[in-house]
């Protein structure tokens, strides 16, 4: 398996700075950094007798680094966030460069946000992303998501629900991020239902019999728990005529897990479900780029009250609409159509099922396959 992506940005990054690399479980960091980091010191606090004596004695770290300048490894850092302290003097008095890695950042943004905003630069490890896929099947991406140990597995279903099972068990209730596990589970469906769409919080509320409030603390949940991120509407511009909508969308990061959370075993290709799948599919990539190649770039999307929405919008300026149909018409074209009256874009893209690219109008019309191999290969998001 190709890992030259997921380690390029980060032993790049590595070369001048600290980082802190955060990524849901089982995206495979550590095994990032046993076969591509290969540091010379790792603590990895999964282990029990390494926890134990760190948080006894934090010093351990400081008496190991071999020389000044050295990198040091901390796995699961969140298990112990005092140990913050102790890695801020390192990097401040001995020039130590060290890669975090964690599963979730909410400890660490309560108690040490100067170190994570200033001192180390903080990266994401997504699930395998096209570039890293050889052998790619879309219906199983769609199905089973690209966590590594479920892609690689002979029984993926299973793999993805003791992953659910797994994180509702440690990452809720061990560490008592949620007192209502049966309303969290219960806000989980919900919120796996509502995957992609724009939010409706006192709907989800109802749905989940906790009040609105609650939902909202649950998504903070999930989003410090790295288990997905909202994606912000465009901001209208001075010349819009038409109000658009204000509220955010959420996307799970992996097609997979959503399925896993529906218990939808499988996802018949002419179905709306495929459809939000596939659309799915393409923000977890231009996600996993935006972490790799472009920290800082701007995910968004645009719709409006009166009717019209394209998914994604890039940078403010590259508009990008996902239909899973494999013969794009005109009528899948209404909502850039819209948008192009409140907004100029520089590029406008269909990413579609097509078997050959082409353009209607304006409009370039993509098959996912060359749209991935172009954005990939900094052709599209530069």
């Amino acid at each position: 398996m190709d890992y030259i992506l997921r380690a390029l940005s980060i032993q790049e990054t590595l070369k001048k700075h600290s980082v802190i690399l955060l990524g849901p479980r089982r995206t495979g960091k550590s095994s990032l950094i046993r076969n591509e980091v290969r540091p010379p010191v790792v603590f990895n606090l999964l282990e029990a007798d390494t926890f134990s004596q760190l948080a006894v004695r934090p010093s351990l770290i400081r008496e190991s680094v071999p020389r000044r300048g050295s990198l040091i490894v901390v796995d699961e850092i969140q298990k112990l966030p005092s140990l913050m302290d102790e890695v801020h003097l390192l990097i401040e008095e001995f020039g130590v460069r060290f890669l975090l890695t964690g599963s979730s950042a909410r400890k660490l943004r309560r108690t040490h946000t100067s170190l994570m905003a200033g001192r180390a630069r903080t990266r994401y490890l997504m699930p395998f992303c096209y570039a890293e896929l050889p052998d790619f099947d879309l219906v199983r991406r769609l199905t089973y998501g690209s966590l590594p140990p479920v892609w690689l597995s002979e029984d993926p279903w299973d793999e993805l629900s003791s992953y659910a099972g797994e994180y509702l068990k440690e990452e809720i209730q061990a560490e008592a991020l949620s007192r209502n596990l049966e309303g969290f589970s219960r806000f989980l469906l919900q919120a796996a239902s509502a995957n992609t769409e724009v939010l409706n919080f006192e709907s989800l509320a109802a749905d989940a019999q906790v009040p609105a409030r609650t939902v909202r603390e649950y998504y903070s949940v999930l989003v410090d728990t790295l288990m997905g991120t909202f994606v912000e509407p465009l901001a209208p511009s001075r010349e819009s005529t038409r109000k658009a909508v204000s509220k955010a969308k959420f996307f799970f990061f992996d097609t997979g897990v959503v399925n896993a959370l529906l218990r939808q075993k499988s996802l018949p290709e002419s179905g709306e479900t495929f459809g939000r799948a596939f659309e799915h599919f393409i923000f977890q990539e231009l996600s996993a780029y935006r972490s790799y190649r472009k920290p800082n770039g701007v995910l968004s999307f645009w719709a409006a009250h009166s009717g019209g929405e394209v998914d994604f919008i890039l940078d403010g300026e590259i508009a990008i609409e996902v239909k899973a149909s494999g013969l794009v018409s005109e009528k899948h074209l209404r909502g850039l159509y819209s948008l192009e009256q409140d907004h100029r874009m520089k590029r406008q893209i269909v990413v579609s099922r097509d078997k050959r690219y082409r353009k209607i109008r304006n409009v370039e019309i993509y098959p996912y396959s060359k749209f991935l191999q172009e954005l990939w290969a900094g052709e599209i998001w530069s």
